[in-house]
Parts: C-alpha cells; structure tokens; sequence
C-alpha cells in the first residue's frame, strides 16, 4: 500500500489549479505525507495569495517563498525546513521557465540572454535544491522532478526549453549517481501535455495535445491525477530500488513512430 505518512514533502512550482506540481501535492496530501509549499514571491504579493488560498485545503506546515535564481533565499527554505522539520523525505522539482520569444519560430534565433535563463530556471535549480535537500535527507529520501519529450526528440516550437529538459534529464542521472549511496532516489517524470500556465507560452500547444489525443495508444492525454499517482509512487517504498529513471506518463505517445 503506498504509504507516506510521516514524510515530509517540500513541493516546488505550484502556480494555480492547472499546474502538474498541484496534482502531485494532492495526491502526496492523500498519502499521508506533510506538506511544505514555496511560492514565487512577485512584488504585490498575488501569487503569495493566490497560492496560499489553493492549498489551505491541504494543511501544509511550511509555506515558503522561493525564487531559486534568489540564492539567499533558497537557503531561507532549507534552514527552515531543518528549524521546523529536522529533516526531509521528499523534494518535488516542477520548475521550468523560458521567454514567450523563444518557444516559437526559429530555434537559430534563441537569445543568449533567454537561453541562460532557461536552462537556469529549469535545469540548474534542480542542482541548486538537490544540494539543500542533501543534508537534510537523513533518512534517505525522494527527489521528484518533470521533463517532457521534447528534451529527447524535436517537437515544433518546443525549442530553447528541450535543450533545458534535456540537461534537466542529465541532471537526474549525474545526482542519482551521487546521492544514491546515501540512500536518496532521484527520478524524473516526462508527463504528456497538459494546459498549464507555463505549457501556455509553448506555440501551438493546443495542437500537440490534440495530436497525442488522435495517435496515442490510449487516444488521450494525460491528467494532474495520473503524474501526481505516479509522482506519490516514486516517493514511497512501492519504488525503493528506482533511481535516475526517467518514467514516460503520456498515454503511450512516446512509442509511437507516426
């Protein structure tokens, strides 16, 4: 039976209702598991609300901001967490982000300036929070992240955030390669496309959901719900020998040639 009561979660990357990382947060509340939530603080404070106002129905014990281009604060959240917690079990990575320029058109015409950001805020913050969550993992632990198929075959106007998830994915075998004899798990979920606030800035995202709904063996997407199952799979014991996979959630459409 998968059982996370007495784990304590941090999730990363909730943004609203549509956001994946909300899926994978109420279904790790469902198991049992002690939530920590951080937000992307913004000047006025709306997301901190908004944010908070969608999982109070989920009782987490820390609610945290976390820009993980903001250093000092990303120590801020892992100090706490050992103030509050002492340790952690479970960290979920559900951040990616790139310019609205560069997810259309020609990849050649990627900024600089927008290709260091999104491998930044999509690939290296999973090293960033890897590091922080490290010395808090006592017991071993969990570590979560999302990727998609366009890290490992070219899909339209994907572009600058394929190189991210492809770099994200290295990410994921290079930690668990490290972190796995000190009993901490490292595995990646590359979930078919759902319409989320950050999947809106990819060009043409209504017609890649309508495309996997026509050729993929279950002749649908995927939900919040079925990443967030699997999501709360790879955090329990149901998963103890997986590490530096990479779990394809997307109706089957990664194997299909056409």
């Amino acid at each position: 039976m998968l059982d996370l009561t007495g784990k304590n979660a941090l999730v990363t990357g909730i943004a609203n209702n549509k956001s994946i990382a909300w899926g994978i947060a109420q279904q790790l509340h469902a198991a049992g598991a002690n939530l920590g939530i951080t937000y992307l603080p913004d000047e006025k404070g709306r997301m901190e609300g908004k944010v908070n106002d969608l999982v109070a129905p989920l009782n987490p014990s820390l609610f945290l901001p976390c820009n993980v281009q903001d250093e000092a604060q990303v120590e801020q959240v892992f100090s706490t967490i050992a103030e509050k917690w002492g340790k952690l079990d479970i960290l979920i990575h559900c951040l990616a982000f790139a310019k609205r320029d560069d997810l259309t058109g020609d990849f050649s015409a990627t900024s600089k300036d927008g290709f260091q950001l999104a491998l930044d805020v999509s690939a290296y913050s999973l090293v960033t929070l890897a590091r922080g969550a490290k010395p808090l993992m006592t017991d071993g632990g969990s570590i979560v992240t999302l990727t998609y198929l366009g890290g490992a075959r070219v899909v339209p106007n994907y572009n600058v955030m394929g190189i991210a998830k492809a770099a994200l994915e290295m990410n994921v075998r290079y930690l668990a390669a490290e972190l796995g004899p000190h009993s901490i798990r490292v595995n990646g979920i590359s979930a078919g496309p759902i319409r989320t606030l950050a999947s809106s800035a990819v060009g043409g995202i209504l017609d890649m959901i309508h495309h996997v709904e026509e050729v993929a063996p279950l002749r649908r997407t995927v939900t919040q719900t079925e990443v967030g199952n699997t999501a709360a799979f790879l955090c329990s014991d149901l998963s103890s020998g997986m590490t530096g996979q990479i779990l394809y959630v997307d109706s089957g459409y990664c194997i299909m040639g056409m």
